[in-house]
């Protein structure tokens, strides 16, 4: 089925780009608490290649211990199908994507890019570096069972999943429910701009249904016919959010989700469960009474055109 890129045209005044550990934690802050520019203009083009790229004004805020730069840049973010010489920047958004864990990270990329009709990843346009700022995919649990990061990956969720009715889950959908089963894979530079998120995921879900009527073998066709989506991720969560008493006795919220997304997600979720991280927590002000987790969701398929609406609802009023 053709597909149908999108261009929108946006200011980003309010995002910088960040790479440092300390720069990329003040801009999540920042991101959870500043209201987000409204101007969003969308026109749709035909190309053999999906892009969707945002034209404006962006901060840079980079800082590191010998010299810091603040400025304005025009930035212009296009979508991509996966591809191998992409290899090197998805691996650099996925270096935690399991904490600290050793894992076959490698092989986990080759499986990413070994996908290209469904998944996209977020670049900018004529960056000599090429460098990727997002990448969001899905992978079924049972097409790639026998790769070792698979085993790996499963390993390490019952792991750090604590609890004998989430191990259970968590057994029954590695096990015989593991055909309907995806990992959703989203991870990006702190401070993409929230407005190429709907299109991200409407691309997502619309690759999805695609490729069950459009992949070469019905045994392909089968493969991205889901039932139950896993998504990992991670959160702020504060020292005191099981008292339930956070927000009425110190205007603290409970949770400051680090990706609008995971909000939706978490609402929808048949289950989730949280657990700690051994990533290195940059201490900030604003992060004192809060610990960052890792966090496990799994959300029915069923509840995708819910999800979707309400991205879109979420991110066109902020």
């Amino acid at each position: 089925m053709p597909r149908k890129p999108l261009r929108c045209h946006q200011s980003l005044r309010d995002r910088p780009l960040s790479f440092s550990p300390f720069a990329r934690s003040m801009a999540m802050i920042a991101c959870a608490k500043k209201a987000k520019n409204k101007s969003q203009e969308i026109k749709l083009r035909n190309k053999d290649v999906k892009s969707s790229s945002c034209n404006g004004k962006v901060e840079l805020s980079d800082s590191s211990e010998d010299e810091e730069f603040q400025g304005v840049v025009q930035a212009d973010f296009v979508f991509f199908d996966p591809k191998p010489g992409d290899f090197h920047g998805v691996k650099v958004l996925l270096q935690t994507y399991l904490d600290r864990k050793q894992w076959d990270l490698s092989g986990f990329v080759d499986l990413v890019l070994g996908q290209p009709t469904v998944g996209t990843l977020v670049k900018i346009e004529n960056d000599e570096d090429d460098g990727v700022y997002s990448v969001v995919t899905v992978l079924n649990l049972e097409r790639y069972k026998n790769n070792k990061c698979m085993t790996e990956f499963k390993n390490y969720l019952l792991e750090v999943c604590q609890g004998n009715e989430v191990v259970a889950n968590l057994k029954s959908l590695f096990g015989e429910h593991a055909q309907g089963v995806g990992i959703i894979v989203s991870q990006r530079v702190i401070n993409l701009p929230s407005q190429l998120l709907p299109p991200l995921y409407d691309a997502l879900f619309d690759e999805i249904e695609w490729a069950t009527e459009d992949e070469p073998t019905e045994e392909l066709r089968n493969s991205f016919r889901f039932k139950m989506f896993i998504v990992i991720s991670k959160i702020y969560k504060h020292k005191n959010a099981d008292q339930n008493k956070v927000k009425a006795r110190n205007g603290d919220e409970a949770i400051i989700y680090i990706k609008p997304e995971d909000e939706i997600l978490l609402e929808l979720s048949s289950w989730s469960v949280c657990f700690p991280l051994h990533s290195q927590q940059v201490t900030t002000s604003e992060l004192t009474n809060y610990r960052m987790m890792g966090l496990v969701m799994a959300v029915d398929a069923t509840k995708v055109g819910i999800f979707r609406k309400n991205l879109h609802s979420v991110i066109d009023d902020s």
